[in-house]
């Protein structure tokens, strides 16, 4: 199939650092190309890819206040969608931004939407465009817009053959993510306090999660149980909890997906977090890790998770999350919008092409523009 994927303009593909809607899109291009697909990535022109690369700026604009990225990416579509017609399919990882352009081509269009969906100003959006074809990462990721064309949940993957996988248990705990009130870092810390197990906390803090970071998380770190490493690159991350205990992460968001769960898989390494959002989706206590919200349930878990296999861990991420496993069900959805496009204008061509019945029964009663409300109905959808 000739497919198309889109991406923010924010980040480079893959991402150096933190970038989870990218990533997904570099392991899901990356799989397709293997499977035969004729690819077209979308980005900037610092990304590296397999497929056939179309730069949309020279580098990534990262998340700078002063710049306009809405612009760009709005420039982007437009330049995107005048050229529909080369692919097959049209996947877009742009959000609501893309809905306007859906209309302008025969092409389908798919959106799988990456981020949380109770917020009421994209909520208000997307009510506009209920009919559009959504992919969800998660069901619970469905639950504040039930009423949306949802054609399917995929979860996403990765290579989990490229990932380090350590059979022997380390001696710390790690935190991966943002740095932000949702992820509750500071749960996390406290956490270790109380087993005196070492925490290792690798996270990203952009602009707005600032004043969270320096009011309530910086003061914590200068413990000599807990280790500030910043934001790391793709490599240390995986080296770090390839080499951890756990990985704690101890949400209190509805969490669409959780790219860091399936990569401390992926590594042998246990989860520990709150089954909210997508987690029991994803992971199951006694096998990837334990669940816990609290401090106390937490550190019961933690006197529990030497007795999580992480050979299960491994073999439970490449059961369940490989990147082929993603891209092959990309390609079912694929081809049913694209089976169902052209079923419709069959329809509408065999619609307009038969006889009117004025001219099949000339004495007849002209039939009150009936035959002429279906084809324009036909067409219209």
């Amino acid at each position: 199939m000739r497919i198309a994927q889109i991406v923010p303009l924010q980040i480079a593909v893959p991402p150096r650092a933190y970038g989870g809607t990218e990533r997904v899109v570099y392991n899901l291009v990356e799989a397709l190309v293997k499977q035969g697909h004729d690819v077209t990535l979308y980005a900037t022109g610092d990304s590296q890819t397999s497929a056939r690369l179309v730069p949309m700026l020279d580098t990534a604009l990262r998340f700078d206040p002063d710049v306009d990225a809405t612009a760009h990416h709005v420039a982007m579509l437009n330049e995107i969608y005048a050229d529909a017609d080369q692919y097959d399919i049209i996947h877009s990882h742009m959000e609501y931004i893309t809905l306007p352009f859906v209309d302008k081509t025969h092409r389908p269009t798919l959106l799988t939407l990456h981020g949380r969906l109770d917020v009421s100003a994209w909520n208000r959006v997307y009510r506009r465009y209920p009919s559009a074809n959504y992919v969800s990462i998660s069901d619970a990721q469905r639950q504040f817009l039930p009423q949306l064309h949802w054609v399917r949940t995929v979860h996403h993957g990765i290579d989990v053959a490229e990932f380090p996988f350590q059979p022997r248990r380390g001696e710390y705990l790690t935190f991966v993510g943002r740095m932000s009130p949702e992820k509750r870092p500071d749960i996390a810390i406290e956490v270790a306090k109380r087993t005196g197990i070492p925490i290792k906390i690798a996270a990203k803090v952009d602009h707005k999660e600032k004043p969270f970071f320096e009011r309530k998380i910086e003061p914590l770190l200068d413990h000599p149980l807990v280790e500030w490493l910043g934001e790391v690159d793709e490599m240390g991350k995986r080296e770090l909890m390839a080499n951890a205990l756990a990985l704690i992460l101890p949400i209190n968001w509805p969490e669409p997906f959780g790219m860091v769960f399936i990569e401390a898989l992926a590594c042998g390494t246990p989860v520990l977090t709150c089954p909210l959002g997508s987690v029991p989706e994803l992971l199951k206590d006694g096998v990837t890790g334990y669940s816990g919200c609290t401090v106390e349930e937490l550190v019961e878990a933690v006197g529990k998770v030497r007795r999580i296999s992480r050979e299960g861990c491994r073999s439970y991420a490449a059961r369940r999350f490989d990147s082929s496993r993603m891209a092959s069900e990309y390609v079912e959805v694929f081809r049913e919008l694209r089976g169902q496009r052209r079923q419709l204008f069959i329809a509408a061509d065999h619609q307009l092409a038969r006889p009117a019945v004025h001219d099949i029964l000339p004495r007849a009663p002209k039939p009150a523009g009936r035959i002429a409300d279906s084809v324009h109905g036909v067409a219209i959808q």
